[in-house]
C-alpha cells in the first residue's frame, strides 16, 4: 500500500488554510444557502451540489497538491473559527473564454459574513497566490467575479492583480444578472510584495 501524500496547508499570522474535513460539509452548505455570500452566484447551492464541490475540491488537492483550502481563523478582533469559508487556487470549472497561460488558475474566496472586511480574504489569498507561484511554478493566477461584485474586486485590486477587461461567463443566459464578469491577473514579476513560503 502506498502512503498517503501529505498534503499542503498555508499558515499566516492570523489563518491556517487547511484540507476539508467530513465534518465542513454542514457548514459549507448552510454558507451556500446564505443570501449574503450567494448574492453574486446564479443562486443557492442545494446540498448535493455543495458535497459534490467539495468532493471536487478533494480531488483537485490530491491531484495538484493545491484546491479551495477551508478557512480557519485563528486570531480576530472577532474571536477565531474552525470554519470561516474557503480561499485558494484551483482550474476555472469552464473553459475560459479569455486569453490564458497554462495551466489557468484562479485564486478565489467564500466567507461568511462575519468574517468580511477584517482582511481576511486577502491575507488568505496573497498566502494562496504566494504558494502558486513559489511552489507550484504558474506562470500567473487569474480571478474573477460579476461586475457589481465591489467587494472582491477591491480584494483583487488590494492583491496586486490588474484589471484586464470582461466577459460574459459561459454558463449565463442572455439577461442573467451574474452573465457578466471582469477578469484580473497577477504574475510572478509583478508581485514581489507577495514573499516566499
Amino acid at each position: 500500500m502506498e502512503p498517503t501524500p501529505v498534503l499542503p496547508r498555508l499558515q499566516t499570522p492570523r489563518l491556517l488554510l487547511r484540507e476539508w474535513r467530513d465534518q465542513d460539509r454542514d457548514s459549507f452548505a448552510a454558507m451556500n444557502q446564505d443570501p449574503q455570500v450567494m448574492e453574486h452566484f446564479p443562486g443557492p447551492m442545494p446540498r448535493s451540489a455543495s458535497d459534490a464541490f467539495i468532493d471536487r475540491l478533494e480531488g483537485l488537492h490530491a491531484s495538484l497538491g493545491y484546491t479551495l483550502w477551508v478557512v480557519e481563523v485563528i486570531a480576530s478582533p472577532r474571536g477565531s473559527t474552525s470554519f470561516a469559508g474557503f480561499t485558494g487556487l484551483m482550474p476555472p470549472s469552464f473553459d475560459p473564454p479569455f486569453a490564458h497561460a497554462e495551466p489557468c488558475v484562479e485564486v478565489g474566496w467564500r466567507l461568511w459574513p462575519k468574517w468580511w472586511g477584517l482582511g481576511i480574504a486577502t491575507e488568505a489569498a496573497r498566502a494562496s497566490i504566494a504558494y502558486g507561484f513559489t511552489k507550484v511554478a504558474l506562470p500567473e493566477v487569474v480571478s474573477f467575479t460579476v461586475t457589481a461584485n465591489a467587494r472582491s474586486r477591491a480584494v483583487m485590486e488590494r492583491l496586486g492583480m490588474t484589471q484586464e477587461g470582461e466577459f460574459d461567463h459561459p454558463g449565463a443566459e442572455p439577461g442573467d444578472a451574474w452573465r457578466r464578469h471582469v477578469l484580473y491577473r497577477i504574475r510572478p514579476s509583478s508581485a514581489p510584495e507577495l514573499g516566499q513560503l
